[in-house]
């Protein structure tokens, strides 16, 4: 599976993007799971890609919590 792109990430639903978190995960866990059985992995810089791409999925997702929550709060304060 291919590394996406920060603005690919970006244009995924949110349902997307946890799916996409889940798949990572998953991969992030089987590799360190070949280096702690002693075999050496196939691309190590894999890992290092695949845990940065973890932690950009879950800025979006936290962005765009953040997002929401700023269109309810202006929402508020226009009806008051």
């Amino acid at each position: 599976m291919a590394i996406p792109k920060m603005r690919e990430l970006r244009e995924l639903s949110p349902i997307e993007l946890e799916g996409k978190l889940v798949e990572l995960r998953e991969e992030l866990s089987k590799e360190k799971g070949h280096i702690a059985s002693g075999t050496r992995p196939d691309n190590p810089g894999r890992i290092k890609a695949v845990r940065r791409t973890v932690a950009r999925i879950l800025t979006i997702q936290r962005l765009k919590e953040l997002e929401e929550k700023k269109e309810q709060k202006n929402e508020v304060l226009e009806k008051k």
